[in-house]
């Protein structure tokens, strides 16, 4: 009983929708295939993967600039902290974090901006 609730990965192949016979073909292919062209498979996987995600990001800030896209797209892969220790904070972050400032000094808080 124990065993019963977990699961393995691939139990059913690696292609669901696909024939296990043509995924036997695509195994044996790919375990053939020279480390050069495994290396080039990942680096345009991650090349489409990159593309899709600043796609995405134009679609959700279409008034962002080129490098605001460049910069949420590293905060997408790298997470924000890193992102922003390696780039600086976001711009509206940084607003963000004047008006915060500003509305904790009393001082600051009543001057008009």
């Amino acid at each position: 009983m124990a065993g019963s609730c977990v699961q393995k990965p691939f139990a059913d192949g690696l292609f669901p929708d696909t024939r296990p016979e043509a995924e036997a073909a695509l195994i044996e292919l790919l375990r053939q295939a020279p480390a050069w062209r495994k290396v080039r498979m990942v680096d345009q996987l991650n090349h489409a993967v990159r593309l899709l995600a600043l796609s995405g990001l134009q679609t959700r800030y279409p008034a962002a600039t080129p490098q605001e896209l460049r910069r949420r797209l590293a905060d997408l892969l790298l997470g924000p902290d890193l992102a922003a220790c390696a780039y600086g904070p976001l711009a509206e972050q940084e607003e963000h974090d004047a008006a915060l400032a500003n509305s904790r000094d009393p001082v600051n808080a009543r001057r008009p901006t």
